[in-house]
């Protein structure tokens, strides 16, 4: 009994490479999502840490004292260097912050991290090894010298004077803080 090329069982060449090629688009497509994947995890890890570094200094910015002495007198912590930690005298404190203060490093209003978030420094211009730049914003609420508006920025290095709008891994943060009787 003699086979015919009729009766052969098996792929022709184009059902192969017509396969592979689908094999290949299907690995490719895949390869693209991994990566699409990896970088929103990237950026995911970014937007969340920054969100704690600021979340950090507007906790040290509330801890700070603003109320009424037991005369009825406003007191306000306007003394404490907020740029290191621990704290220490010699700062500005709760003192009103000048315009810009979210956009620009203005000394006192600003410090630098490094990539686990520890200060690598204070001042107007980031040192070696800062990755971050922290700034804060601190505002009487018009019509009232009771009411303090603290608002905090967080940014990558790269992106830290890219203005006031929003950049990736960007956080920003607000807070109301109200004279106490105290």
């Amino acid at each position: 009994m003699r086979m015919t090329v009729a009766d052969a069982k098996g792929f022709t060449l184009i059902e192969v490479l017509v396969g592979v090629a689908m094999t290949v688009v299907s690995v490719f497509g895949l390869v693209q999502l991994f990566l699409m994947a990896a970088r929103a995890n990237v950026v995911a890890h970014d937007n969340t840490f920054a969100a704690v570094l600021a979340s950090e200094k507007l906790e040290q910015l509330l801890s700070l004292s603003w109320g009424f002495d037991s005369a009825g007198i406003t007191t306000g912590d306007t003394t404490t260097d907020v740029t290191v930690s621990p704290e220490r005298p010699g700062g500005a404190g709760l003192t009103p912050s000048p315009a810009g203060a979210l956009t620009t490093n203005i000394s006192g209003y600003c410090d630098f991290l490094d990539a686990r978030g520890r200060s690598v420094g204070t001042g107007t211009s980031p040192p070696v090894g800062a990755l971050y730049v922290r700034r804060w914003a601190l505002d009487l609420l018009p019509g009232s010298d009771n009411v303090l508006l603290l608002q905090v920025r967080v940014t990558g290095r790269a992106a830290a004077s890219s203005g006031p709008g929003r950049v990736p891994g960007e956080a920003r943060l607000l807070a109301v803080k109200t004279r106490k009787t105290g």
